[in-house]
């Protein structure tokens, strides 16, 4: 792995996570409680034995760079760095990215050196885990310019992805982006009997969709990307390279979720919460690392908190229950709350002086919060009403907005004393 580096693509406006993303990259928004979106594929380079990693960042990427910053130092003996690199006005170049493949290309320089063989291309906003030593012998064994990993799908969840096409051997000869038809499907089926020879258990799941996941040689990549004006790996460069390389599928059957929207946002850290949660943040073996805070212990006095993940420095006032729900760093709870199936991403900071003349903090008595993500730093007052209304709201000036009948409030946003939508 000495010899691979690592490039985290940290995504474009993040329009489908909005309003998540006003003020944050995709890569830098809260999970489950302590972790952000980034930690993800970062904590699997480094569990992995790679640790030469870049990050590419162009939108709303402050808290992103602070994060990384403040995260991710590596020791002058083992080597190694977590890089950002920003887009920036070179004498070459005076434009930002125009898409995933225009960053790499920009940024060549960094990654075209004499000790890189491979390089890795990940996305930012992906919860998985995986062991990319185990890619890398997949690759040098087959003899492949690039290797993509693949996750088996069912019919209707291949309409959102691009799902490729392979022979006996493994080797993928098409690809088709988000197909819709039923001839379109027809084209990129996978014989189930085929998967149950790769040791997957097909379980009705007949079609194999990219993960967005590549490893590359690095003489691959710098020819295909350098010498091309395409814009996106996806939609241009993978096409292309099945055209003109071998390009080896890597079969993945494990936990994976693409965090592109408000929905499976939500319902990805919600599925944390559960007793035998399919994604398991306390594996001794291969760890998500974040920043190391130094925060209290959380408080909980008398209340009910079932099925619930609860982050450092917490307060929980008497009476209150908290159902299926993840509770973020440093929230202040207070008396006869009722908080279910919601995210509560808590604060960035203590609130260091009290004024009576405003609402503190965190969620006030007697409020109640159903299907909702309240995002960092509000001030929720005494006895709030904060449940989906039953329609969407895309309110993009409000405290509020509802998408795919989940309220969102959003960051810093204050609610007075018995709001309601």
């Amino acid at each position: 792995m000495q010899h691979v580096l690592a490039l985290i693509l940290g995504g474009g406006t993040g329009t489908r996570l909005f309003p998540l993303t006003s003020y944050r990259s995709k890569p830098a928004v809260p999970l489950a409680g302590k972790y952000r979106l980034i930690d993800v594929p970062i904590s699997n380079c480094i569990n992995s034995g790679l640790n030469r990693i870049y990050v590419l960042t162009q939108f709303n990427s402050v808290s992103l760079h602070r994060h990384i910053r403040q995260a991710y130092n590596f020791d002058h003996f083992r080597g190694g760095f977590v890089e950002i690199l920003a887009a920036q006005q070179t004498i070459e170049q005076t434009d930002w990215y125009q898409g995933t493949a225009d960053a790499v290309r920009k940024q060549l320089r960094y990654f075209d050196q004499p000790d890189v063989e491979h390089v890795l291309i990940l996305s930012g906003d992906q919860l998985y885990r995986m062991d990319f030593a185990h890619m890398l012998d997949a690759h040098q064994r087959s003899g492949a310019d690039v290797t993509i990993s693949a996750v088996p799908v069912h019919r209707e969840a291949a309409k959102a992805f691009g799902i490729m096409r392979m022979e006996e051997s493994g080797r993928v000869v098409g690809f088709l982006e988000k197909p819709e038809t039923d001839d379109e499907l027809e084209l990129v089926h996978t014989d189930p009997k085929w998967l149950e020879h790769q040791g997957i258990q097909a379980a009705g799941r007949e079609y194999l969709a990219s993960m967005g996941i590549y490893l590359f040689k690095k003489s691959t990549l710098v020819e295909l990307v350098g010498k091309s004006d395409y814009q996106d790996f996806g939609k241009d460069i993978f096409p292309m390279a099945i055209r003109t390389r071998h390009v080896q599928a890597l079969l993945f059957d494990g936990y994976w979720e693409d965090i592109g929207t408000i929905r499976t946002f939500y319902e990805a850290n919600l599925a944390l919460c559960l007793p035998a949660p399919s994604f398991e943040f306390a594996a001794p073996e291969s760890p998500v690392y974040t920043r190391a805070r130094f925060l209290p212990p959380t408080r909980i006095d008398d209340a009910t908190v079932k099925n619930t993940l609860v982050a450092d420095g917490c307060s929980i006032g008497p009476g209150s229950v908290i159902e299926n729900s993840i509770i973020g760093l440093r929230c202040n709870i207070g008396r006869n709350v009722h908080i279910r199936n919601s995210i509560v991403m808590g604060a960035d900071e203590y609130e260091r002086t009290e004024n009576p003349t405003i609402i503190p903090l965190g969620i006030g008595d007697e409020t109640t919060v159903e299907t909702a993500i309240i995002d960092k730093d509000c001030r929720i007052g005494r006895g709030a009403r904060i449940h989906p209304s039953g329609t969407d709201s895309p309110n993009t000036d409000g405290p509020v907005t509802v998408c795919e009948g989940i309220i969102v409030v959003r960051k810093g946003q204050v609610l007075p004393d018995g709001w309601s939508l």
